[in-house]
């Protein structure tokens, strides 16, 4: 919950999360049950669409990072939350901004 609200404390009750923060948390401890919820997550209003697409950019990188720790575990936590991010939004927040800095190179 932590990585997903970007605190390093968490002050409100899970309760008080937005209901996309909670689904978004059931897909990453499981990612077997992201194709049943994509219409959900299409559908869904986002109470703060910038906030979720941090979250969504936070569990990216936290997956690079954690990656050796457990392969499999991270690839596909990394790949849900890019799903969604393209799903959502059409592009990867992540990947174009490396592609910008390759550019600038």
């Amino acid at each position: 919950m932590k990585l997903l609200t970007g605190r390093t404390a968490l002050k409100e009750p899970v309760k008080d999360l937005p209901e996309e923060v909670l689904l978004l948390c059931e897909v990453i401890d499981n990612p077997y049950l992201l194709p049943f919820y994509i219409e959900t997550f299409y559908r869904m209003k986002i109470a703060d669409e910038e906030a979720f697409r941090f979250s969504l950019i936070r569990v990216q990188i936290d997956s690079d990072l954690r990656v050796n720790e457990d392969i499999q575990k991270h690839q596909q936590r990394k790949y849900v939350v890019r799903t969604i991010e393209k799903l959502l939004y059409s592009d990867l927040l992540l990947e174009d901004i490396h592609e910008l800095i390759l550019e600038s190179e």
